[in-house]
């Protein structure tokens, strides 16, 4: 909830967060594995556990922006799925003066992605929180269409548990 402005960008960086969206909670697990090619090997373990992820590029760095895909094909991969949940963010919206990937360049690549794309500011918090609570929304959508809820009372105790998301 505050913004970093001398951001040094380590292995990883992982945050809890307890929150309700529509209604239900929710524990946000996030790790920000900070885009590093030199952590592939451990980017793929951070993969095999995920329940969703954010796809983050910066609309000040073309290189970012081109790198996106390959990051959704190797989740693909790693979790052997022809589609998982993800979004697609275009972070330093407030930058618009460096701006290097416009608007309609994000719209078009989550189309061909088939994800949702929202553009976003950590700076001015500016669709922050609505990144995170849209990704778990997806989450939830995907789950129930993975594996419908039982019926009440023929659920099983152990069936009971919380959402735990896992974000990356």
């Amino acid at each position: 909830s505050y913004f970093v402005t001398d951001y040094d960008p380590t292995i990883e960086d992982s945050y809890t967060k307890q929150c309700v969206i529509d209604g239900r909670a929710a524990r946000l697990d996030i790790l920000d594995t900070a885009g590093q090619e030199e952590f592939g090997a451990m980017r793929e373990q951070y993969m095999r556990t995920g329940e969703g992820f954010l796809l983050v590029f910066s609309v000040t760095d073309r290189g970012s922006f081109e790198e996106i895909y390959k990051f959704q094909r190797q989740i693909l991969r790693v979790k052997d799925r022809d589609e998982f949940p993800m979004i697609l963010i275009g972070n330093k919206a407030d930058l618009d003066h460096q701006r290097q990937v416009t608007q309609e360049e994000g719209q078009q690549l989550a189309r061909q992605l088939k994800v949702t794309y929202m553009e976003a500011s950590a700076k001015i918090r500016m669709n922050v929180d609505q990144a995170f609570h849209e990704l778990v929304r997806v989450i939830r959508k995907f789950q129930e269409q993975e594996c419908p809820p039982s019926p009440e009372p023929a659920r099983k105790e152990k069936d009971k548990k919380g959402c735990h998301c896992v974000i990356f």
